[in-house]
């Protein structure tokens, strides 16, 4: 056989061994050498029964998504048509299941017969993660394996389940002993179902997928659930072809698949989504860090400041069983912070995520004090206190008098400038920016900020461990804000300004959420704190002194005492977390709009969206140009996993792809000239968005 396939005859049972590092990823040339020895296996009267393995111990984690949107998706041997050839043959085919069984691994685990997996099996149908359906069968043979509702949950949710929940749900046949058992005990099986003369498939366990639901089922599941889905297309075919599992036969279910896939497949939805994929992939990799650079030992953790903020970092390393100590200088503040993290860990308790035991062993690895020298073992340091530079600064020449060598100093700052943070103790190389986003035991984002004199061990071993906590690490350069509070700027300010000139809050935000952003601008800062960005922004002032309607509204509430959410008023009113608007922010818009001579009018919907996005869009092509930002689609996953900037459209940067760099240049170029003198202060396009429409380019990059 090829060398993608390792195929072996024992005893008659042919062992058939996947062998496509890493991941036996189902590619053309997989598919075409499973099938050749399938049909091998099937043609020799010695063999009575086959075994279908990952030969490096991995089952498959699914389709080569390399090959998707190309011809090769769907080359001969295609995937669907592989499938259906292997559940005709006449002989028992056995699944032997190590380590994953994802998308197009579970269906090819669905095509065989017979299913036995590891102990620490998972398997999923997670094609609704990159915009897609299952393709090769998944809709149409795991209803009539588990049931119509049991399908439909784990292809929406995208979840990969343990083996325990596969087997019970009766997804697997059966659990062997141990990895090192499961190809033997696998062969015992064969044996088992040749010596009972059993099927080559067993009789469906549900013929009728849906007959245990109301009729009415799948239309109420459809009117429940499309709010949440919003513009998204997956969802919405998911169904269809769940309905069609239910209505149709078999074979005609499986066209009707097909052609939902392909649909799938050819949107601009998918296409973004599988960007974001690779772009997670491609974040990973630093320019000159090679990947066999010899990483910093972290064993130890210290967090100084228990607030919230601290208190959700310290959090992330616990989760991860790593010991931290949470320092505070007030014991009232301390004991506070403590008691919100236990406070944190009982809410996971009550909602069945975590045990009593659990939550005593990860608040046991948590050590409180009000001493730095406490912290002079710890191998990483991370400053999470008030947000000034003079502050922090302070709290870095006392880490510099009790750390050891080669400890790593890292601050959360959001905003301020990591290489004068880093300025204040002698040994800078140590010292590095991690902006966690809040809540920060939750936020999947994690920008790591390089300093000028950053060593690159220190950047390689924080990303090291930002995997081990659970984080998507992207790596930025220092600059006000960073990658994406800089943007935000532009952004925020444009929504600002447009309500000056008359749009309200509600309809700014409006518009961006029928784009199915998460929240709109000022839902978004009245959840953050309407002081948090005002301080944010003051300590940005020399480069906004020149205009006086910067976000005029924003402080006027701020000296208000208007902070948002937690003060129950800010661009809105709030009634727990009830919005509703306030004409009284509309009264001082106006106000303010008089004040400023800001003329009034009526603004349309598609302005809100030019000027926004496309000043968001302008400002992230400028951080590529300066250098910040190593790739645009490190951009992107700041907006999507920091700011909710939706993943089916991409991020700002492959959206600006989408639209065209073309018109949103023009865009720019319309609002320099049709807003006066604050759009001549304003709308300058990025020097790189026009070299890029001058060149004739549409794919965002530095040139």
């Amino acid at each position: 056989m090829c060398d993608l396939i390792h195929y072996c005859l024992e005893d008659g049972l042919a062992l058939i061994g996947m062998a496509h590092p890493p991941v036996n990823a189902l590619s053309q040339s997989l598919r075409a050498a499973l099938i050749g020895a399938c049909e091998r296996a099937a043609a020799d009267d010695k063999v009575q029964a086959i075994i279908l393995y990952g030969e490096q111990g991995l089952f498959s984690a699914g389709a080569d998504i390399t090959e998707f949107g190309t011809d090769a998706s769907f080359s001969r041997p295609d995937l669907p048509n592989t499938l259906v050839r292997l559940t005709e043959i006449h002989k028992p085919l056995i699944a032997a299941i190590g380590k994953l069984a994802l998308g197009g691994g579970l269906e090819l685990a669905l095509a065989c017969g017979y299913r036995i997996a590891e102990p620490g099996t998972r398997v999923g149908l997670s094609e609704i993660n990159l915009g897609l359906l299952p393709g090769a069968g998944g809709t149409q043979r795991l209803p009539r394996l588990i049931g119509a509702e049991s399908t439909l949950n784990l292809i929406l949710s995208g979840e990969q389940i343990d083996a325990v929940r596969a087997r019970r749900l009766g997804i697997l046949d059966r659990i062997a002993a141990s990895t090192e058992q499961l190809l033997d005990e696998a062969r015992a099986y064969a044996n088992e179902l040749i010596d009972c003369c059993a099927p080559a498939r067993p009789a469906d366990a549900w013929p009728k997928p849906a007959e245990d639901l109301p009729d009415d089922f799948l239309a109420r599941y459809r009117a429940e659930h499309e709010p949440l889905w919003k513009s998204r297309l997956a969802p919405r075919l998911v169904l269809s072809a769940l309905e069609a599992a239910c209505l149709l036969p078999l074979e005609e279910g499986l066209a009707r698949e097909l052609t939902l896939f392909k649909h799938a497949e050819a949107s601009r939805q998918s296409k973004a989504l599988r960007h974001v994929f690779f772009a997670e992939r491609e974040a990973r990799k630093i320019p000159g860090i090679e990947a066999d650079i010899t990483l910093r030992k972290i064993e130890k953790v210290a967090v100084i400041g228990a607030g919230t903020m601290g208190g959700g970092i310290a959090m992330n390393f616990v989760n991860a069983g790593m010991p931290v100590a949470l320092l505070e200088l007030e014991g009232q503040a301390l004991d506070r912070g403590l008691m919100q993290i236990r406070k944190n860990y009982g809410i996971s308790v009550k909602r069945g995520k975590m045990t009593t035991d659990e939550l005593e062993q990860r608040m046991d690895l948590l050590f409180g004090t009000l001493d730095y020298e406490d912290l002079a073992d710890a191998d990483l340091v991370i400053e999470a206190v008030f947000e000034n530079l003079e502050v922090k600064q302070q709290v870095f020449r006392n880490l510099e008098k009790i750390c050891k060598p080669g400890a790593v100093l890292a601050t959360n700052t959001s905003s301020l400038d990591v290489d004068a943070i880093a300025a204040s103790v002698s040994r800078p190389q140590d010292v590095i920016g991690l902006h966690f986003f809040s809540p920060a035991n939750v936020m999947r984002l994690l920008e790591v900020v390089r300093g000028k004199d950053t060593a690159p061990d220190v950047v390689a071993t924080t990303m090291m461990i930002a995997k081990r906590i659970g984080k998507l690490p992207v790596i930025s350069g220092v600059c006000f804000g960073f990658i994406g509070n800089r943007m935000l700027e532009p952004y925020a300010r444009e929504a600002h300004r447009l309500v000056l000139e008359g749009a309200t809050p509600a309809q700014v935000d409006g518009v961006l959420t029928a784009l199915d952003l998460n929240m709109g601008v000022f839902s978004m800062l009245d959840l953050a704190g309407i002081d948090v960005s005002f301080l944010m922004r003051d300590s940005n002032r020399a480069a906004i002194a020149h205009d006086e309607s910067y976000c005029r509204l924003g402080e006027e509430l701020y000296a208000l005492g208007r902070y948002g959410q937690k003060t129950g008023r800010g661009f809105y009113l709030y009634e727990g977390r009830d919005r509703k608007e306030d004409y009284e922010v509309v009264a001082l818009a106006e106000r303010l709009a008089g004040e400023l001579r800001v003329s009034r009018r009526s603004i349309e919907d598609q302005e809100i969206h030019d000027r926004c996005l496309f000043m968001l869009i302008n400002e992230g092509i400028q951080l590529l140009d300066e250098g910040i930002a190593l790739r645009a689609s490190d951009i992107d996953l700041v907006w999507i996993n920091g700011y909710g900037f939706p993943a089916h459209l991409g991020g700002p940067m492959h959206y600006a792809e989408q639209l065209g760099l073309e018109k949103v240049l023009a865009g720019i170029q319309h609002y320099h000239h049709a807003l006066g003198d604050y759009g001549e202060m304003w709308f300058q396009p990025a020097p790189l968005l026009e070299r890029l429409v001058a060149a004739g380019k549409n794919r965002i990059e530095k040139i």
